[in-house]
């Protein structure tokens, strides 16, 4: 019996921790990766009774439970126990820190159609928004409450005593700053709310005002040079717990933590610095003054003029940041002059989840394209175009025909088992059924609907049933396409034809059938695979 796994390398793996990560379908649910079981329910005394490697991975047969579990060598690599600190994509570690000149011509900024219908773009923007901490969207539309339809594209609305936005104009009689045309410092929005609002959407809708030009700095970066400069003030503000509150008629909010937050291996994970809202400090008189001047020292950093990136929010733009690092200030401006913006909050988690998404589908459709680009160029099957002409033909054709997102992902999709499946597509022409529609259908059905990968799955059958209940299609089928056919089975019988027909995809299988009949013209001009990307990663359901 065994204590722990020993790889050749020298790595170790404690029986235990295994045993609690086996990934087999009765101890997590697939997909989710959610266990099954609790840390009780595993024996104290988990040993190892045989371990067999191969070229993929080993195989674990446990003592006392004897479960046997698979761990690919991927997955050992990546989590192997004592390599690296724990990612935390909030911390120092998963930023790129900034001052203004650092920016200088790299400001992270989109537009809002790309945005919206594009995931490349997305994913752009929302790496620029979780790495440097903001992106700036131009072109969304100038209407009430559009900046919600931003917020809502890449998660939730966080509601708050404001409702779901804030307006930012100039007020009579303002109970906070951010409603009067004064100048404003830079600072964390709402400090005193626990959880801290995450992001902060600012979207323009008036600017006619003289000044009022928005500014960003980056707190992870002052807070770091705070460290590397003045050790002993650092440490004393990330111990410090510091009380801020905000009171009006209708709301009294308050709580306490650090101006600089560290997680538990202390790496900065959080600034939370706001001089207009903070309470008075609870400290022994003897340790007052230290602390202030250690919090002057932070705020010099964050208020020197290289720190700050300075621009002016013209009607359209819509500014997204991380409020737990990036503090935002605004110039004071003329109170007669224009001036209106929409703000809302949002969430971290909830970006960083649509980016780890939108990664996910965009490296399938990636590996799509891989085949386009390779097996592709392959003939098709005797017929005068490449394997990937006749599928963006038939793409084409659905495209042109108004058929449904799922169905041009079909007729684009609809040969792929030619290159997925066991059987190679050339074999088809010596008289090898290879079952392509089936093959395809089951290799694209671990990402995509099955209004996308049924259709495939029935386009060979629905040749057979359209030469069964329709005379003269047989007669217009290339000579080509007249051989496939009968090595796929021939026209279907009378009963063959019905029970296709009854099918729930059959009607979406002819349709494609008929396109993928006509897509083999060697002078069509049709779009490429990229024309596609942003309809198939829409599709994926990662």
């Amino acid at each position: 019996m065994q204590t722990e796994l020993i790889r050749q390398d020298g790595t170790r793996f404690p029986a235990l921790w295994l045993r609690d990560n086996c990934q087999c379908g009765t101890c997590q649910i697939p997909g989710s990766g959610q266990k099954l079981f609790d840390i009780t329910d595993l024996a104290r005394d988990v040993l190892i009774a045989q371990a067999d490697e191969d070229a993929d991975g080993v195989q674990v047969v446990f003592t006392p439970d004897g479960h046997r579990s698979r761990f690919t060598h991927t997955w050992l690599e990546t989590y192997r126990p004592g390599t690296a600190p724990p990612y935390d994509d909030r911390t120092e570690d998963a930023k790129a820190l900034w001052t203004a000149a650092d920016l200088e011509d790299v400001v992270p900024t989109g537009t809002w159609p790309s945005f919206a219908d594009d995931p490349t773009e997305r994913a752009r923007c929302l790496e620029a928004l979780l790495t440097q901490g903001f992106v700036i969207l131009h072109g969304v539309p100038v209407a009430d409450r559009a900046v919600l339809g931003v917020a809502r594209s890449f998660g939730y609305v966080r509601e708050t005593n404001y409702g779901e936005l804030f307006e930012v104009r100039v007020e009579q009689k303002p109970a906070n700053l951010a409603f009067s045309s004064r100048p404003i410092l830079p600072h964390t929005d709402n400090p005193y709310r626990d959880p801290l609002p995450t992001i902060q959407l600012l979207h323009c809708l008036t600017n006619a005002a003289a000044g009022g030009d928005s500014g960003l700095v980056d707190g992870f970066h002052a807070a770091a040079t705070l460290r590397r400069e003045q050790p002993d003030a650092f440490d004393l503000l990330t111990r410090t717990p510091v009380t801020f509150r905000y009171a009006d008629a209708g709301a009294d909010l308050s709580t306490s933590a650090p101006l600089i937050g560290l997680d538990a291996l202390g790496r900065i994970r959080q600034i939370r610095f706001n001089n207009r809202s903070m309470r008075p400090i609870a400290l022994e008189p003897d340790r007052i003054a230290a602390f202030y001047q250690a919090y002057r020292a932070f705020a010099e950093l964050l208020y020197h003029p290289g720190a700050q990136l300075s621009f002016r929010l013209e009607p359209g733009d819509c500014v997204i940041f991380d409020n737990t690092r990036i503090l935002h200030a605004r110039s004071g401006f003329t109170a007669d002059g224009a001036r209106h913006l929409q703000g809302c909050y949002a969430d971290l988690d909830a970006a960083a989840s649509e980016l780890a998404v939108l990664r996910r589908a965009l490296d399938v459709v990636a590996q799509l394209e891989q085949l386009f680009n390779d097996q592709g160029n392959s003939e098709y099957l005797g017929e005068p175009v490449t394997q990937a002409a006749h599928m963006l033909q038939t793409a084409a054709h659905a495209e042109a025909a108004g058929a449904p997102d799922a169905l041009v992902a079909a007729a684009l999709l609809h040969d792929i088992g030619h290159f997925t499946g066991h059987i190679s597509g050339g074999r088809l022409m010596t008289g090898t059924d290879n079952r392509h529609s089936h093959t395809g259908a089951d290799w694209l059905a671990a990402w995509f609907p099955p209004d996308v990968t049924e259709p495939i799955r029935l386009h060979v059958a629905a040749k057979r049933y359209l030469c069964a209940v329709e005379p003269d299609y047989l007669q217009r089928l290339s000579p080509a396409s007249l051989y496939t056919l009968n090595v796929q089975g021939g026209p279907m019988s009378a009963a063959e034809a019905d029970q296709f027909a009854a099918l729930p995809h059959a009607r979406q299988a002819t349709a494609l059938r008929r396109w993928d009949e006509a897509a083999k013209d060697p002078k069509a001009a049709v779009p490429s695979f990229a024309h596609y990307r942003p309809l198939l990663t829409r599709l994926l359901h990662t």
